[in-house]
């Protein structure tokens, strides 16, 4: 989960970013314009940063020369314009702009900048982190590492599983999931599995899969039609 923080003067799209990268799981804070955008900044750095260049007050591009002269830019930024030309497009890469979506942006090209923004964002933390000699412990005090399940795990079968309750509950948490497969392939596979494994267990209850999953119903069936999951043979409860 990340801190994503949307600068756009356009509530519409405000809403449906917000919106979009809710349902991904991140925390999204936006703001209407530049100045609010500066003040946020002040206050704390998010993960990442979508940010409109055609602003009433301040446009994008001068903002992100601030961020940059300021010693501020220190987060993925990527600049959104359904009007911006190549030039803009090229000068806003070089004040350290990471990528560029055209408006209006597709569903697939947004979460994937996303997830590049966010993977550039936390590559240099994360050698770091690999470099210490143990990682922090999780609130039951195990090591996070420790917590975490292998690629056997993913890539095992049921039939991989102990015998009795332990076996099933291993059986029922893991998925055949290839990791010689994009990321962003892997996560659906996984989603689409996890979902299917919850709307089977509740014998297809819309309900009860919301509250197990910790979804709003409406988030939920959004989901589940992002991922093309089949509720025709699952579903008893809308």
């Amino acid at each position: 989960m990340a801190t994503i923080l949307v600068v756009d003067d356009e509530m519409g799209i405000r809403e449906l970013l917000s919106e979009i990268l809710s349902d991904e799981g991140h925390v999204v804070d936006v703001a209407e314009n530049a100045q609010h955008a500066r003040e946020y900044r002040l206050q704390q750095t998010p993960d990442l940063v979508l940010l409109d260049i055609w602003m009433p007050d301040t446009d994008g591009v001068t903002l992100l020369k601030e961020w940059a002269a300021q010693g501020k830019l220190t987060m993925p930024v990527i600049m959104m314009s359904g009007h911006a030309t190549i030039d803009t497009a090229v000068e806003a890469t070089k004040i350290g702009a990471l990528n560029f979506l055209e408006k209006p942006i597709a569903l697939q090209k947004l979460l994937k900048a996303v997830e590049q923004g966010l993977a550039h964002g936390t590559a240099a933390p994360a050698a770091v982190a690999a470099a210490k000699p143990a990682l922090s412990a999780g609130s039951s005090g195990v090591p996070i590492a420790a917590a975490l399940p292998t690629a056997s795990a993913f890539n095992a079968s049921p039939g991989d599983a102990g015998a009795g309750s332990a076996g099933q509950s291993q059986a029922g948490q893991t998925a055949s999931i290839s990791f010689d497969i994009p990321l962003r392939d892997a996560r659906d596979a996984f989603e689409r599995a996890y979902f299917e494994y919850h709307l089977a267990r509740e014998n297809g209850s819309m309900t009860r899969v919301a509250e197990k999953t910790g979804l709003e119903r409406t988030h939920l069936y959004r989901k589940l039609k992002q991922l093309g999951v089949d509720l025709g043979k699952n579903k008893n409860e809308v």
